[in-house]
C-alpha cells in the first residue's frame, strides 16, 4: 500500500549508526569518558577510501585539531565559497552543496548547527540526508583523509573551516565509501539534500521561456545545476578553449537581467566546484561588457568576483554552450505557470527479481507483463482544468552501495496503461494489443526518472521496469498528484514498507536488544495474516527457530538488528516469489509452481528432493499455502548452509549428500 510522503518536511531522522545509539547519546559518552570518538561504522582505513584500488598515495588520518591550531565548524556562514574538489571525481555532490548553501533552511536541516570544535566538542560530527523518503541522521568522527597535513578530499577555501569536508565523509559512509562517490548526476544530491524531486531540460531543445522557467525556480527555492555532454571518455573534463570543462557538474547560483546598451541581456551565474577555471568569454569577470554596466548595478552582480570558480554569462552563451540542466523543486509545481498546487503523495516500494519480477521494456513482450503493476485511480480532476496534473518519479535504490559488489545503475523507465475495470494483473495479451498512455521519454542509466503528466480522469496502470530483462535491483516510485489517488499494487507484489530500525524497535527484548523466537512469531503471524492474497494459517514456533538458526551468525539464538534487517530483505523477495508464481491468484501455490519459484530463487533441487518436499508440504490437492511455503524455503535455505559447512567431512561416492541433509531437515 502506498504511504504519505513529505518534501523537505519537518520529519524527525533516524539514526543510522549500527548500535543504535543517537548522535547526543555517543558525545555524551565520549565527553564523560573524555575520549575523542572514533567510528566503528567508518573507520579510518582503506577500506572506507576505496574498494576497488589500492590507496596510491601515503594517507594520514587526521582530526582538525592537528591539521590548525583553531578549527572552526562554519567560519563566517557557510557559503559556496567554502566548497573546493579534493582528489575525488565527486563534483556532482559538489555542485549541489553549493547549491545547498544558497537555501539556508534546508541547509539548516542537512548541516545541524548544534556542533563545534568548542562547545562539547567530542571529535563527533552528524549531517541528515533524505533517502527513500526517510530522513536519516548519519554522524562521523572528525578524522579526514590528509597528505602532508593537507585535506586531499573536499576542503574549504579557508584552512580552519571544516564543515563542507564532514559532510563529504557522511555521505561517504552513507554509500559506503568515497569511491562510490565517483560519478554521479547533480540532481541525486540535490534531492538527498532536500526530498525534493526532479526535473531535466536539455538546452538544445527547451522551451522558448527557459531563462523565465529556471528564474521561477530559483525564486522559489530550488536547486539547480548544468552540464556538457560528452561524446567519449577521453573528453571527460576536457577544458575547452573558453575556459568551459566537459563532462563536468556545475552549479547555478544566479539569474538576472541588465540594461546594457540600451537593451535587456539574460544573464546566468555558474559555479565550478573547482574553485578555479572560469568561462573567459563575454560578461567573464573582467569582460569589457561590464564597462557599459550602470556602476551600482555592477557591484551589486559581479560583489567583487575573483577566481573563484564562479563567472557570470550571457543565457544564449549558455545554452550554446551547455547541454542540461537540472532542476530539484521543493514542490512538483510546474514552472511553466504561476499555479501553485497542494501535492498528494504516494509512494511505493518494490523489486525486479531475475525470473520472477524483472521483465525488460515492451521491446521484451513476453517477458514485459511480469514486471510489477500498480493501478492509480484518477478520480477528480485539477481545480483549474478538466485533466489530472500528475508527476511520476521511479528511483533504483542503494546502487551507490552495491558498486563493491559489481553493480551500477540500471537502465529503468516506465509506462502508463489506461486499466481494464478487472483488478487482476494483466498479461501479455493485454500489453501486446494495447498501446500506453503515456511513458518516460527515455530509458536511462540515472537514479532517478522523472516525469509530469496531465491525464484525464480514470484508471491507469503504471508498470517501472528495467531496459534489459532478468536485471535485478529494488525500486521506489512517488506518485505526486493535485487531488488525492487512489494507489494500490495490482498484483500486490509490494511488500508494505516501514522502517526496519523503527519496527526492530517494537519487537525487541529492551534488555538483550535482539528478537527472541516468540516475539518473531508473534510478529511475522500479525503482518502476515493481513494480506489478504495469501492463504495462511500462522507459523509454527519450529519454522520460527529455523529462521533464526538461519539468520544468526553470532549464535546467540536471537536476531539482533543488523541479522533482522537481513532476513526481511530476504522475507521480502520470498513473498513477492510466492506471489509471482502463485499463477492462478489462489493464494497457494501448487507443488508444480513451487518447483519453478525455487529455481527462480537459485535453488537446483534433483526430483527425488522435490517428491520429498511435495509429500511434506503439499495437501491432498497438491497445493501449499503460503506458511508451508515459507517454511520449505527457510529449510532449504537451511539446507544448503549446512550442507557447505559439513560436505567436507563426506566422502564423495559414500552417500548421496543432500539427501542426507535433507533427511536431517525435513
Amino acid at each position: 500500500m502506498p504511504v504519505q510522503s513529505t518534501l523537505s518536511g519537518s520529519v524527525k531522522a533516524i539514526d543510522t549508526q549500527s548500535d543504535g545509539k543517537s548522535f547526543e547519546q555517543l558525545r555524551q559518552e565520549c565527553l564523560q569518558k573524555g575520549v575523542l570518538f572514533e567510528d566503528p561504522d567508518f573507520p579510518a582505513t582503506d577500506s572506507s577510501l576505496f574498494f576497488s584500488q589500492s590507496v596510491p598515495v601515503q594517507i594520514q588520518w587526521k582530526r582538525p585539531t592537528e591539521l590548525c591550531e583553531n578549527p572552526q565548524f562554519i567560519v563566517g556562514g557557510a557559503d559556496r565559497t567554502d566548497i573546493c574538489q579534493g582528489q575525488l571525481g565527486d563534483c556532482w555532490l559538489l555542485a549541489a552543496i553549493a547549491s545547498l548553501t544558497l537555501k539556508k533552511d534546508a541547509l539548516a536541516r542537512v548541516v545541524p548547527q548544534d556542533q563545534s570544535f568548542d562547545h562539547r566538542y567530542a571529535g563527533i560530527f552528524h549531517f541528515q540526508f533524505w533517502q527513500h523518503n526517510r530522513w536519516l541522521d548519519v554522524v562521523v568522527d572528525d578524522r579526514l583523509p590528509s597528505v602532508r597535513n593537507k585535506l586531499i578530499m573536499l576542503h574549504s577555501a579557508s584552512n580552519d573551516e571544516f564543515w563542507s569536508a564532514l559532510l563529504e565523509k557522511a555521505y561517504a559512509k552513507m554509500h559506503g565509501s568515497y569511491e562510490s562517490l565517483k560519478g554521479g548526476s547533480t540532481m541525486e544530491a540535490m534531492e538527498d539534500f532536500t526530498g525534493g524531486v526532479g526535473e531535466m531540460y536539455e538546452t538544445k531543445n527547451a522551451p522558448t521561456d527557459l531563462f523565465s522557467i529556471m528564474k521561477k525556480a530559483l525564486d522559489r527555492g530550488s536547486m539547480m545545476g548544468c552540464s556538457i555532454d560528452i561524446t567519449s571518455s577521453a573528453e571527460s573534463e576536457a577544458k575547452t578553449s573558453t575556459g568551459l570543462v566537459k563532462g563536468h557538474a556545475y552549479s547555478i547560483t544566479g539569474l538576472e537581467e541588465v540594461n546594457y546598451r540600451g537593451q535587456k541581456v539574460q544573464l546566468i551565474r555558474i559555479r565550478n566546484p573547482w574553485g578555479q577555471v572560469e568561462w573567459n568569454g563575454p560578461w567573464s569577470d573582467n569582460a569589457r561588457e561590464w564597462n557599459y554596466v550602470d556602476a551600482a548595478e555592477k557591484t551589486r552582480i559581479l560583489q567583487n568576483s575573483t577566481d573563484d570558480g564562479e563567472f557570470w554569462m550571457e543565457f544564449e552563451d549558455f545554452k550554446r554552450n551547455y547541454d542540461k540542466v537540472e532542476i530539484c523543486n521543493m514542490t512538483p509545481d510546474s514552472l511553466t505557470d504561476d499555479t501553485k498546487r497542494q501535492w498528494e503523495v504516494s509512494m511505493f516500494e518494490g523489486n525486479w527479481i531475475r525470473g520472477s519480477t524483472a521483465g525488460g521494456c515492451r521491446n521484451f513482450i513476453d517477458t514485459f507483463w511480469t514486471n510489477p503493476q500498480f493501478k492509480l485511480q484518477l478520480e477528480d480532476a485539477d481545480d483549474d482544468d478538466d485533466v489530472c496534473s500528475v508527476v511520476i518519479a521511479l528511483m533504483q535504490k542503494n546502487r551507490r552501495k552495491l558498486r563493491k559488489e559489481g553493480l551500477d545503475l540500471e537502465t529503468i523507465g516506465f509506462a502508463v496503461y489506461e486499466a481494464p475495470d478487472d483488478e487482476d494483473q494483466q498479461g501479455k495479451d493485454f500489453f501486446r494489443y494495447h498501446a500506453s498512455k503515456a511513458r518516460s521519454r527515455t530509458y536511462i542509466n540515472m537514479r532517478e526518472v522523472s516525469e509530469r503528466f496531465t491525464l484525464p480522469p480514470g484508471k491507469y496502470l503504471l508498470v517501472p521496469t528495467t531496459f534489459q530483462p532478468h536485471h535485478e535491483a529494488d525500486f521506489l516510485i512517488r506518485i505526486f498528484s493535485e487531488k488525492r489517488a487512489g494507489a494500490l499494487s495490482a498484483d500486490a507484489l509490494c511488500v508494505s514498507t516501514f522502517d526496519c530500525k523503527v519496527f526492530f524497535s517494537t519487537l525487541v527484548c529492551v534488555q538483550d536488544k535482539a528478537i527472541s523466537v516468540r516475539e518473531l512469531q508473534q510478529m511475522l503471524n500479525g503482518v502476515l495474516s493481513r494480506r489478504k492474497e495469501i492463504k495462511f494459517d500462522g507459523l509454527s514456533l519450529s519454522t520460527c527457530h529455523s529462521i533464526i538458526n538461519l539468520m544468526d551468525v553470532d549464535n546467540t539464538g536471537m536476531l539482533e538488528f543488523q541479522e533482522f534487517k537481513v532476513f526481511w530483505e530476504k522475507m521480502k523477495k520470498w513473498i513477492m516469489l510466492f506471489l509471482s508464481f502463485d499463477t492462478d491468484r489462489s493464494g497457494k501455490m501448487s507443488s508444480y509452481e513451487l518447483r519453478i519459484a525455487l529455481k527462480a530463487a537459485g535453488m537446483q533441487l534433483n526430483n527425488k528432493l522435490l517428491q520429498l518436499i511435495g509429500l511434506r508440504f503439499a495437501d491432498d490437492s497438491y497445493d501449499i499455502d503460503f506458511d508451508d511455503y515459507l517454511t520449505c524455503i527457510v529449510r532449504l535455505e537451511n539446507m544448503f548452509s549446512t550442507y557447505k559447512k559439513i560436505k567436507f567431512l563426506i566422502l564423495p561416492g559414500l552417500v548421496d549428500q543432500i539427501t542426507l541433509v535433507s533427511n536431517r531437515l525435513f
